[in-house]
C-alpha cells in the first residue's frame, strides 16, 4: 500500500478544548484570553502575535498547572479510533499545534501519535515566566511540519491529509492532498477540500477508505 500520512491540528480538532483557554482559567483570565484566541481564529489578529499576547497572561503560574489541565482535556469524540484506522492501513499520524508541548506531548503518548509539533513555554524555577521558546508554531510553520514528516516518511505530497478547523490551519490545508475542515470557522469553510459535519472524527475513516 502506499504510504500516507494524516496530520491534526490539535485545539477544537484533535481535542474539543483550547488548551491557552485552560490555562487561563487557572489564571482567572480567561474572557480576556477568549477574546484574542477568537479573533485570531476568524483570521483578523496575526497568529503569532496572538500567542504572545496571550501567553504574557499566564506569567506566575505554576509548572503544577500542566498536570491540572490534562485532566480537563477532552479527547474529540472518534479521535482515537480514526488514529487507529490510520495505523492500521500503514500510515502515519501526526499533530502540530499553536498550543504547547507541555500539554501536546502527553497527549500524543495517549493517541499514539507518530509526530507531535508545538509551542514551548518558558518555565523557570517551577514557574511560567509569561514567554514562549523558540520559534513560535504559527500557520506557516503547520504547513512545514506537514511537509517535512512526508518527507520523513517517504510519503507524496498528494497523499497527505490536513485537517483543522481555524485560519491558523489553511496553509497546512493547501500544501495537503486534501484539506478537511472539522467544526471549522467560515473561513476555512471557503478554503476546505472536504468538511467533516457534526463533531465525530471517526466519520472521517469513510471519506479515506479506511
Amino acid at each position: 500500500m502506499t504510504q500516507f500520512l494524516v496530520v491534526f491540528d490539535v485545539d477544537s480538532t484533535l481535542i474539543e478544548d483550547e488548551v491557552i483557554e485552560l490555562l487561563a482559567d487557572v489564571a482567572g483570565k480567561r474572557a480576556e484570553v477568549a477574546a484574542v484566541t477568537e479573533r485570531a481564529m476568524a483570521g483578523e489578529l496575526d497568529f503569532a502575535e496572538s500567542l504572545i499576547e496571550r501567553v504574557k497572561t499566564l506569567a506566575g503560574l505554576p509548572d503544577s498547572v500542566f498536570g491540572d489541565v490534562q485532566k480537563r482535556i477532552t479527547i474529540t469524540t472518534g479521535a482515537k479510533l480514526l488514529i487507529d484506522a490510520v495505523h492500521a492501513a500503514g500510515g502515519k499520524v501526526g499533530a502540530v499545534s499553536g498550543g504547547f508541548n507541555q500539554l501536546l506531548i502527553p497527549l500524543a503518548q495517549i493517541l499514539e501519535l507518530d509526530f507531535a509539533r508545538a509551542n514551548q513555554l518558558e518555565v523557570v524555577d517551577g514557574f511560567l515566566t509569561g514567554k514562549v521558546l523558540g520559534a513560535i508554531v504559527d500557520r506557516q510553520a503547520k504547513a512545514d511540519a506537514l511537509i517535512e514528516w512526508a518527507a520523513a516518511t517517504g510519503t507524496p505530497i498528494e497523499n497527505t491529509v490536513a485537517v483543522g478547523d481555524g485560519a491558523n490551519d489553511l496553509s497546512m490545508m493547501a500544501v495537503a492532498g486534501l484539506g478537511v475542515g472539522f467544526n471549522c470557522k467560515p473561513i476555512v469553510r471557503e478554503h476546505a477540500d472536504f468538511i467533516l459535519e457534526g463533531h465525530d472524527l471517526s466519520k472521517l475513516t469513510e471519506k479515506l477508505g479506511l
